[in-house]
């Protein structure tokens, strides 16, 4: 176990640290109280990691190798992901071998030590909750790989009505293009349309031109 000695004239120069008996220059070992006069020096103490707080429910993860905050009922260990998420997304997320220990691609800051929540993508992917809703204020799609991260068949629904009323110039109305979508990743020819590209396979408007414009034989 980890132990620590003060020299007691110093330790007197910053005066008092928790209890006389840590200032007198005796060896301490790392626990969560004095044995001497039982002071108290965190509400949570972890005797693996050595760490002190407050008490915010904290649970030590032999999986993840840190002290986490909990409860800790409130949360599981994906093995796969190597990360605690929490208990309603159990079997209900798309699991990436040790996607924890890649960096939030919005602030590029570590996910798997960090204290803030980890928010998981439908394709996988992990960002920090903060920077998930900074990034929903500007866009819906994964920084990574472009899929939508969150359920977007309401808005796919509202285009529907745009595109249908709003019809494209003549010259336009019977031009085809080739699409890639970024949700189901198939491929498919739709009519071109200025709103959005509905992918003929999923009816996901996340969509990129995967090729040249064509206008049909019939208007050439």
């Amino acid at each position: 176990m980890a132990t620590a000695r003060e020299d007691g004239d110093g330790g007197r120069e910053r005066g008092q640290r928790g209890c006389e008996h840590y200032d007198r220059g005796c060896l301490l070992k790392a626990q969560q109280t004095c044995e001497e006069c039982s002071t108290l020096f965190g509400e949570y103490y972890c005797n693996i990691c050595h760490l002190f707080d407050k008490d915010k429910k904290q649970y030590h993860c032999e999986n993840c190798g840190i002290c986490r905050i909990g409860p800790k009922e409130d949360f599981f260990h994906c093995l796969k992901c190597n990360l605690c998420l929490a208990m309603n997304l159990q079997g209900r997320h798309k699991c990436i071998e040790n996607v924890s220990r890649q960096n939030c691609p919005i602030c590029l800051e570590d996910i798997h030590t960090s204290r803030v929540v980890a928010h998981v993508l439908p394709c996988g992917h992990l960002l920090h909750r903060t920077c998930y809703e900074e990034m929903l204020k500007k866009g819906y799609r994964c920084p990574l790989c472009m899929h939508s991260a969150l359920d977007m068949t309401r808005y796919w629904q509202q285009l529907d009505d745009e595109v249908a009323q709003t019809p494209m110039p003549s010259e336009y109305q019977n031009m085809t293009v080739d699409i890639h979508c970024n949700d189901c990743n198939g491929r498919s020819t739709v009519q071109f349309h200025i709103l959005g590209m509905k992918c003929q396979l999923c009816d996901s408007y996340n969509t990129a031109q995967a090729g040249g414009r064509r206008i049909s034989v019939d208007q050439q």
